[in-house]
């Protein structure tokens, strides 16, 4: 700002009569960069980085995952009250509860991230996540502890919640801060790869037990396996995590601030001082965060986590055909959600981004009418016009998002805007369209709630900037070769004149 008001407050005259000290104040300004300042990514460091963070955040969802699947017969297990609908409801609140602790997790984990390394964060969140769902699987059931049951249920839910608060902020900032910045869009799209590959884990399993066991069966014990599953998968998430380096943006930041062997203490306060100025310095940018993340996880959780239980509870459908169908377009979005990954590197993360919200907004009443019709063609037509909308986002959001904020408070940052989105619009999905169409009688009351979080996404879309191929901000310029590297130098330097 310094050399701006300089040359804004300076006389013409003046910048005629000095023309190197002007050109000095500019430059001091806008420093050249030198090759030093480029990070040349490692290939193999990149894939392991996003390998580790992916398969964290598809841990996460398969833990979520196969608790929206197995709602109904949890709120049987857990909630038994003769009254399916209360059964489920409760079930569904449980479900939230987790979602409730998520802004004090991200508000915890997320500035211990930016002060202590975004590695060592990573591998606690995973450890705590494992711990809650392996616990959960060996809760007894009301009919054999009483109220004891639903209360340890919740307890371990609130260990799962907190636990991922800290997940997302992470594994987004860990994977941006690795990737080169003309590929960020195609890296970060492993991320949610990893998302719906713990739905597709979670949803497979459940379908498998759930033919093979029957109903009777898998209430009576059948429920406990996919739980018990995680704990083995949190394991193998934490050695993958411990076996990394820091990020090459957090190991710059490390190296111009010394602050990384600061008393416990110290970064006791300092987190709080930490919160205060996120919210203070940089409330523009988390309020975008939040707008985007809310309309985003709306869309998701109605498709990936509500729609089962709409397809059984409203349209009369077994558990297990709607879960297959819900497989079959999860395993389609697979296959092409790193293409949207690349092609959000290519065109930009606004183009994409707008597509997925104005897909939500013009097509959730058609999609639900169709899936109203309850023939199966038309049911898979329906989820897949609203899959095509989700994909949009899912393979952009993981890349757009961490560039919203500065390193030094990106992990923190992105934690609280994304979990206090998470816990008003995420988790509450379920509750609130169960709810909403217990209130209203109407059906469509998905595809209503989807096109309000629409318009709120799409607004927010236009405001953001673009940011795709460009260094996040406070970060050095990250490319993939020398070559490169020394291109971009070069490119700063002005053609000589003769």
């Amino acid at each position: 700002m310094a050399g701006q008001e300089h040359e804004e407050a300076a006389d013409p005259a003046a910048v005629k009569r000095h023309p190197a000290l002007f050109r000095t104040i500019k430059q001091r300004k806008n420093p050249k960069l030198r090759r030093s300042d480029i990070t040349v990514t490692d290939e193999q460091a990149v894939k392991r980085a996003v390998k580790a963070a992916s398969l964290g955040n598809a841990m996460e969802w398969f833990d979520f995952g196969i608790y929206s699947y197995l709602a109904v017969t949890i709120g049987h297990v857990f909630f038994p009250s003769g009254n399916p609908t209360i059964e489920l409801l409760s079930s569904f609140a449980t479900f939230a509860v987790a979602f409730l602790v998520r802004p004090l997790g991200g508000m915890f984990f997320g500035p211990l991230g930016d002060r202590l390394g975004r590695k060592k964060i990573l591998a606690l969140t995973m450890m705590l996540m494992a711990v809650g769902t392996f616990a959960i699987g060996l809760i007894p059931s009301y009919g054999t502890i009483g109220l004891w049951a639903p209360a340890l249920l919740i307890l371990f839910r609130l260990v799962q919640g907190f636990s991922t608060g800290g997940e997302y902020g992470g594994a987004s900032t860990f994977i941006a801060e690795y990737a080169p910045d003309k590929r960020r869009g195609y890296f970060g799209s492993f991320l949610e790869f990893g998302t719906l590959a713990g739905y597709v884990g979670a949803a497979g399993l459940v379908t498998a037990l759930t033919a093979a066991l029957g109903s009777d069966t898998m209430e009576a014990w059948g429920w406990r396996v996919p739980f018990l599953v995680g704990g083995p998968l949190g394991l193998v998430g934490l050695y993958l995590r411990l076996r990394l380096d820091e990020t090459p943006a957090f190991q710059k930041l490390e190296a111009e601030s010394a602050h990384a062997s600061e008393a416990a203490d110290t970064v006791e306060a300092t987190t709080k001082d930490d919160l205060a100025k996120i919210f203070r310095q940089y409330w523009p940018s988390l309020i975008l965060c939040i707008a985007l993340v809310g309309a985003y996880n709306i869309t998701d959780y109605m498709l990936l986590s509500y729609m089962p239980t709409y397809l059984s509870d409203q349209l009369g459908y077994s558990e297990t055909h709607g879960l297959l169908i819900l497989l079959g377009v999860m395993v389609a979005l697979m296959l092409i959600i790193n293409q949207v990954g690349k092609l959000s590197d290519h065109y930009g993360r606004k183009p994409l981004l707008m597509s997925g919200m104005l897909g939500f907004f013009f097509l959730s009443l058609p999609a639900f009418l169709l899936i109203k019709q309850g023939s199966i063609p038309a049911i898979v037509g329906g989820m897949l016009m609203l899959g095509l909308s989700l994909v949009c986002l899912l393979g952009t959001m993981s890349a757009a998002l961490p560039a919203l904020f500065p390193t030094h408070v990106r992990y923190g940052s992105l934690s609280v805007g994304y979990n206090l989105s998470a816990s008003l619009f995420g988790g509450t999905t379920p509750l609130v369209i169960t709810g909403l169409i217990s209130l209203t009688g109407d059906d469509l009351m998905p595809a209503y709630y989807a096109m309000a979080a629409a318009l709120v996404g799409v607004i927010a879309v236009a405001c953001m900037k673009e940011t795709a191929q460009k260094p996040l901000t406070g970060s050095p310029p990250s490319v993939e070769t020398p070559e490169e590297a020394v291109e971009l130098v070069q490119s700063q330097t002005p053609e000589p004149r003769f």
